[in-house]
């Protein structure tokens, strides 16, 4: 499940090289606050799927819900979520 939405999430990445710092930029833009940037591509998505797995960590652990990627939902168990 996780990793499912992992991929979907990754698949929406937007990525821009910002030519006066010599880095890329990245981001999911239908997930606030998930972005990366780094001096290389490869580095960069690998830097944004490190970024969104803690997103998602962060947001189970404090049992907040999570927006769908397209059909792909993670639903917390009413026990977790926290009020």
């Amino acid at each position: 499940m996780l990793a499912n939405y992992i991929d979907k999430a990754m698949e929406q990445a937007v990525y821009k090289i910002i030519q006066k710092e010599g880095v890329y930029w990245g981001e999911i833009p239908s997930l606030q606050g998930v972005w990366a940037r780094h001096k290389t591509l490869e580095g960069c998505r690998r830097e944004l799927r490190e970024a969104l797995s803690d997103w998602l960590a962060l947001r189970l652990r404090l049992g907040m819900p999570i927006p769908p990627i397209g059909q792909t939902q993670i639903r917390l168990p009413q026990e977790m979520a926290v009020f």
